[in-house]
């Protein structure tokens, strides 16, 4: 059998026709959009163009998003900035526990680089966060709380609605990270109310190195660097026009498709962990049955080591995660594992299988075939398993 990428939440294949809509941006109209001649004014309609598609799918009005080179910038952009703008006023911010670490690394920094106040916000055991938990920690201080929409992990999709007003009850502001959201639920940020949110290309079916940032209208922020007006100063740097042309297209890709990829999904992914269960003893689901991103299933085996899997797994041509893309090599447990308070042994064995649009049956039953295999013979070597 061809090799199986189940890995779709750390990057996916770009869309064919993604690709041709780019193209054009990166050969006869390849443009600066800040020139003023014939050539740059192309180039700026295009890129005003994207911002205007990309804004529709979130709801939000072109002048409130911002293009950036991806997730982790679009993140650093929300806390930083607007920690920087609102220092001398207010210096506590709260993040979950879950989080990617495009947000905690940067909350971390902040705390013991720069003095500022910071909470963690725990989760229970399918990895959601209650409207009394930020209520226990919240202060006039507060300045910013951070809240991803859905797990990278786990696929665990939070009801945001409560827990932004819990936040706004003290004038902070609200930033999610909706980088596996985008283009898999519906995302609006009038719905949602939060002030801040950050997207992604790549986990969709689009180009790496291209994202954006929603601020909501008012929302002051400081940027990160400068040199430049691009972005009206908020993300200096020329462009990436065929960047933005790709979001635009990969995101109306993603509407059209959603409700049919989103049945597909739940039930392949509904498909796998019956049968997984089925074929081998002690192997538990990471976060909840339900209120999940479909094509996120974290599954932990019981005395076989998740990165010993993960390479017994890719000897089989199957390609597959032990946590997030950008932990990879980590020998501790997932941290989003813990968090959840699953125990220590436990997630130390978990797998995450994201799956696609080009995801099939067939290939789920080959990876339930040779999971046996592989999962027993760690298990025969590991000093802790009751056999």
């Amino acid at each position: 059998m061809d090799p199986i990428y189940l890995d779709h939440n750390a990057t996916t294949p770009v869309d064919t026709q993604v690709v041709d809509a780019m193209i054009p941006y990166m050969s006869q109209n390849f443009g600066n959009a800040s020139s003023v001649h014939n050539f740059g004014r192309d180039a700026k309609v295009a890129l005003e163009n994207a911002r205007e598609i990309v804004a529709s799918h979130i709801n939000c009005e072109p002048t409130e998003l911002y293009f950036t080179s991806g997730g982790t910038e679009s993140d650093n952009i929300a806390i930083l900035g607007t920690a920087e703008k609102y220092k001398h006023k207010k210096n506590h911010l709260m993040v979950g526990a879950t989080e990617h670490h495009a947000v905690l690394e940067t909350a971390e920094y902040l705390h013991k680089k720069n003095g500022f106040e910071l909470d963690v916000i725990p989760v229970d055991k399918d990895g959601f966060i209650s409207a009394d938990s930020i209520n226990e920690l919240i202060t006039d201080k507060t300045f910013l709380t951070s809240i991803m929409l859905a797990n990278n992990e786990t696929g665990t999709i939070q009801n945001l609605i409560p827990l932004v007003g819990a936040v706004q009850t003290k004038r902070a502001l609200f930033h999610t990270d909706a980088v596996q959201a985008i283009g898999k639920i519906k995302v609006d940020v009038k719905e949602l109310g939060v002030d801040l949110l950050s997207l992604t290309a790549h986990k969709i079916y689009g180009p790496k190195g291209i994202g954006a940032l929603f601020v909501k209208q008012g929302v002051r922020l400081e940027p990160l660097f400068y040199g430049g007006s691009h972005e009206k100063k908020r993300r200096p740097g020329t462009e990436n026009i065929a960047g933005a042309v790709g979001l635009a297209k990969t995101l109306e890709i993603a509407q059209s498709r959603m409700e049919a990829d989103h049945k597909l999904l739940t039930e392949l992914s509904d498909y796998f962990i019956l049968k997984v269960q089925s074929v081998l003893p002690d192997v538990y689901l990471n976060g909840p049955k339900e209120n999940r991103i479909p094509q996120t299933v974290n599954l932990s085996f019981q005395g076989a080591e998740g990165e010993s899997l993960l390479l017994g797994l890719d000897l089989k041509g199957i390609a597959v995660s032990s946590g997030s893309a950008c932990t990879s090599g980590a020998t501790e447990p997932s941290h989003v594992l813990q968090a959840m308070g699953i125990d220590k042994v436990i997630s130390q064995g978990a797998i995450r299988f994201s799956m696609g649009r080009s995801t099939t049956k067939e290939q789920l039953d080959y990876v339930i075939s040779v999971l046996p295999e592989v999962v027993n013979r760690l298990r025969e070597l590991s000093p802790i398993y009751n056999k």
